[in-house]
């Protein structure tokens, strides 16, 4: 079976261009953001699809069987591709030029060293797998972006090729499309930035073919700050939930004088979509994830007060709450892009919150007995050269990588797969993205041969990789 997708017409393209905070416009000529302020004028029904979600165009025709009880999602994504010989899988026999500055300490597996840099993280490396050979063909970074966070390569993907409607559906994307929900909590969310640099606007963050409805829910913003928050979980100005119920009953007497319309398939959606609207309004779970007032000073401390290490602290929260799915990235497009200076780069700005922030992130979980229920995946889209370049930089390299894996029944304490002397190549068995995407999948509680239907309605398989089975088996390869 082919797993390509045809392009559609100019009418159901994607983007047609963005406004001046970086959310894009639909064809319809609303933008991402203004889908997202869902709010009274949007009550009424408009737009609320995008928002919402998990809809009407496609669903199984009975449920899916599930191999294991179904787990939730942290990615934490290394926007830009971290380097794994300065990190995870330090080559301490090389030369110079490819060793690179930083030392290694021990960590709690037996003979196996990490960067002096992450302190945090070689001590709890009991909890935690590192896959070694991550492994793809591509070195650009928005092909390969999509290709790690949906688990399968960009159709038709070319140097740079920006998100369409032609790209595979992020993990959180499919998830929504198969399993759908109607108590007005998105499957996924994305925080704290989104990818986008100029004119380029990085696949994989969205549904892609499966369309709008099963997009994330893009959240932007800096949870450090003190005037943090999320404008499309707050009431207008002046309205209280008592004037919202008094709204609805409004809304329910224009709906019982258009009982002729109302047996339209179309409005009886919309009128779903109005409840769906009501119910994420005047419901404090999803809100009260993002107000990290109500966290303690020691929690929020834990976690470091960094953009990093707060954004995890949300991701935290949002699982509590029932979001399956969370991407958390650790900075704009190319925060980890480091062509030059890399060893200053990553020692004083780029290690020291990710290593804080996802050992306090295993740590809570751990602590709230959610670790067993959920997966924390950290990596980037590639990994770097081994030799250093003249500007003391990596560039970019796809053919060896890392990826940190820990809960989701994650058997800890293991390095998976060896790459050689260098970190060039895998030296045991590689693993693609696709791999990785079949892992997610199979956590999620998909079945690995699913089939989903693109925008013409032709069945297309959504991953054709294999999990992962030494994570959960403890048999390293």
């Amino acid at each position: 079976m082919s797993s390509s997708v045809v392009a559609q017409s100019d009418q159901s393209c994607w983007y047609r261009g963005y406004d001046d905070v970086g959310w894009h416009r639909h064809t319809t000529g609303i933008s991402r953001r203004e889908l997202l302020q869902t709010g009274y004028s949007g009550l009424l029904g408009v737009g609320l699809h995008s928002v919402l979600g998990q809809r009407a165009h496609a669903s199984p025709s009975s449920p899916l069987e599930t191999p294991r009880a179904p787990k939730s999602v942290i990615i934490v994504f290394l926007t830009g591709a971290c380097s794994h010989h300065d990190t995870f899988d330090m080559k301490l026999d090389a030369p110079a030029e490819i060793r690179g500055e930083f030392q290694p300490i021990a960590t709690s597996i037996p003979g196996y060293s990490i960067c002096e840099h992450l302190p945090l993280l070689a001590s709890r490396a009991n909890k935690y797998a590192v896959v070694r050979t991550l492994s793809h063909e591509d070195n650009n970074h928005l092909m390969s972006t999509h290709h790690v966070l949906t688990g399968e390569k960009q159709p038709g993907g070319f140097f740079d090729k920006v998100a369409s409607r032609d790209d595979w559906p992020c993990y959180s994307s499919a998830l929504a499309y198969l399993r759908r929900r109607d108590d007005g909590l998105p499957t996924g969310v994305n925080l704290p930035t989104f990818l986008r640099d100029g004119p380029l606007t990085w696949p994989g963050q969205h549904a892609g073919f499966l369309g709008p409805n099963f997009d994330p829910w893009q959240i932007t913003g800096d949870p450090k700050k003190s005037d943090f928050r999320v404008d499309a979980l707050t009431l207008a100005t002046g309205m209280d939930i008592d004037h919202l119920e008094r709204r609805h009953l409004l809304l329910d007497e224009v709906n019982r004088k258009q009982q002729q319309f109302a047996e339209v398939t179309q409005s009886l959606r919309l009128q779903k979509d109005q409840q769906l609207a009501i119910n994420m309004l005047t419901s404090s779970r999803l809100a009260q994830s993002f107000e990290l007032s109500r966290e303690s000073d020691a929690m929020r401390d834990q976690y470091g007060r960094s953009t990093e290490g707060q954004s995890l602290l949300i991701a935290r929260r949002l699982i509590e709450a029932g979001v399956p799915v969370v991407q958390v990235n650790m900075g704009r497009v190319q925060t980890w892009d480091n062509h030059g200076d890399i060893f200053q780069t990553l020692k004083k700005r780029l290690l020291p919150p990710i290593d804080q922030g996802v050992s306090a992130l295993m740590d809570d979980l751990e602590s709230r007995g959610l670790l067993n229920d959920t997966l924390v995946l950290m990596l980037g889209e590639f990994g770097r050269t081994p030799k250093i370049n003249k500007e003391k930089g990596r560039d970019h390299w796809g053919h060896c990588f890392f990826g940190l894996f820990a809960g989701a029944g994650v058997q800890g304490g293991q390095v998976i797969g060896r790459s050689d002397p260098t970190g060039a190549f895998p030296a045991t068995r590689g693993f693609s993205p696709n791999d990785l995407g079949a892992t997610v999948y199979h956590l999620l509680g998909l079945p690995g041969e699913v089939q989903v239907r693109d925008r013409l309605g032709r069945p297309v398989l959504l991953n054709r990789g294999e999990v992962i089975e030494s994570l959960f088996t403890g048999q390293s390869v």
